[in-house]
């Protein structure tokens, strides 16, 4: 394979890269971008090995290792991405960033160990590369594993707040620059490297650990752009330009997305990447008394959709957790038919990770123009007859309006501004972070407890 040909490969690559992400900007053309990423990276491994061939210093055991691992890695993935529920890809996204971090972190110290001889600048540049390379790696593997026991519950999802946090994190950043410094000068060499991927370890967990659960979908950005700029590092440090556009893209997209997030939930793009915010000492709101809540059932919730006119529905995680899509499409295709005003109302964050509701409903097939953002919806909310709120509970919850709570400062829907609310929920148990909602306790809400699939499943036997 000639060079030429390999280099056109990876440039026509970075090409569908980029109209990929274009791609996935949308549900409408998310299927596209699937198909140029798979292409694009198809061509980047074909080049890649072409290249590998023609520098000649790798034997056919080389060659027989890496069919082997490639074998197996495809399998892992064809498993994974046939077998895994939409209400785990938020922890298997974080399990493949830290992959990514992993990778960049071995990489690092197999490049510091082996390569060309360096001299002057060259050295410099090189170990700069090195050094970053590892500790972004380190960070992203580590802060990615307690993302993934997090949102998996294997880890506590409420904030860690160790004492002086802040002062554990300066410290950390000043004792890797020190470190790089030592290393640069070529006196402390391997120690200084394996030092400050010790250090990184530490702090990449304690970096996601401080951030409490409500905010994990930020996080999950985060890490994705950390992951890309490993990836950008890796490929400094390999010399190939594919890896270091594919990196540099990843990493400023996963920044873009976590900076819109931030701001959709008014919080500080800055304390999101040092792990500062959801680590406040909060008042406790969960045993507070709020009054009593009003059950209702499938026939009562009939009736009243019957009568509205405006109806809007708000999905959270518990929709995916009953995998309640597909009833809920149904019941929206019978109210449509009926000549109602139906549409949904998706906050930022709803789920695990951004876009999460918005692809569980074009899966179910619900038309993308009735599906609006948090901003489109909740200026109508006072007009609207009936709000559904199948399984989401922070994301509507009016103690974000109120200080002291983890929850505090985040736009959340109004949706007890609507004539009536109807809380599809599984128990009367507080969200994801922690806290109780007094949506529940309000005059005009209503509680469908149990399976929210079961009990949309008999609003349309009565219907």
């Amino acid at each position: 394979m000639s060079e030429g040909l390999i280099t056109a490969a990876y440039i026509i690559a970075a090409i569908l890269f980029i109209a990929s992400l274009n791609g996935l900007s949308s549900q409408e053309t998310a299927q596209k971008g699937n198909i140029y990423g798979i292409i694009g990276m198809t061509l980047a491994i074909v080049a890649t090995i072409g290249a590998m061939i023609n520098a000649g210093n790798a034997g056919a055991w080389t060659y027989s290792l890496v069919a082997i691992l490639m074998i197996i890695g495809a399998g892992i993935g064809i498993r994974l991405a046939t077998k895994v529920e939409m209400t785990s890809m938020p922890e298997l996204i974080a399990i493949l960033h830290s992959f990514v971090g992993l990778a960049a972190t071995i990489i690092g110290f197999n490049s510091y160990l082996d390569h060309d001889l360096l001299f002057g600048a060259a050295k410099t540049i090189h170990n700069v590369e090195v050094f970053l390379g590892v500790f972004i790696g380190a960070v992203t593997f580590t802060g990615s594993l307690v993302a993934f026991g997090k949102l998996s519950g294997k880890i506590n999802s409420s904030a860690l707040a160790l004492p002086g946090k802040n002062w554990i994190n300066i410290i950390a950043i000043a004792s890797s620059a020190i470190l790089l410094i030592g290393f640069i000068s070529g006196g402390w060499g391997l120690t200084a490297l394996i030092l400050m991927a010790l250090i990184a370890l530490a702090f990449g967990w304690h970096l996601v650990a401080s951030i409490g659960g409500a905010d994990m979908p930020v996080v999950v950005s985060m890490l994705n752009s950390y992951s890309g700029w490993a990836a950008a590092a890796t490929g400094f440090m390999l010399s190939n330009d594919l890896l270091i556009i594919i990196g540099a893209l990843v990493g400023s997209s996963g920044a873009i997305l976590s900076y819109i997030m931030c701001k959709a939930m008014n919080r500080s793009f800055v304390s999101v990447i040092l792990g500062g915010f959801g680590n406040e000492v909060f008042a406790d709101t969960g045993d507070k008394d709020y009054g009593t809540h009003y059950e209702t059932n499938a026939q009562e919730v009939a009736d009243a959709l019957a009568a509205a006119k405006n109806i809007v529905i708000v999905p959270g995680y518990g929709m995916a957790v009953a995998q309640a899509q597909y009833p809920v499409a149904e019941l929206t295709k019978r109210l449509r038919a009926k000549g109602k005003n139906v549409r949904f109302g998706i906050h930022p964050v709803a789920g695990r990770l951004p876009g999460h509701m918005n692809v569980l409903l074009a899966e179910a097939k619900v038309p993308y123009d009735i599906v609006l953002e948090m901003d489109e919806v909740n200026d109508d909310l006072s007009d609207t007859d009936v709000v559904l709120v199948i399984g989401a509970n922070d994301t509507v919850n009016p103690a974000a309006n109120e200080p002291g709570t983890p929850i505090s400062g985040m736009p959340v829907l109004s949706v007890w501004e609507a004539s009536k609310v109807i809380v599809f929920k599984r128990s009367m148990g507080v969200g994801y972070a922690g806290v109780q909602n007094p949506l529940f306790f309000k005059d005009n809400t209503e509680m469908l407890l149990g399976d929210a699939k079961d009990s949309v499943t008999q609003i349309l036997a009565n219907i």
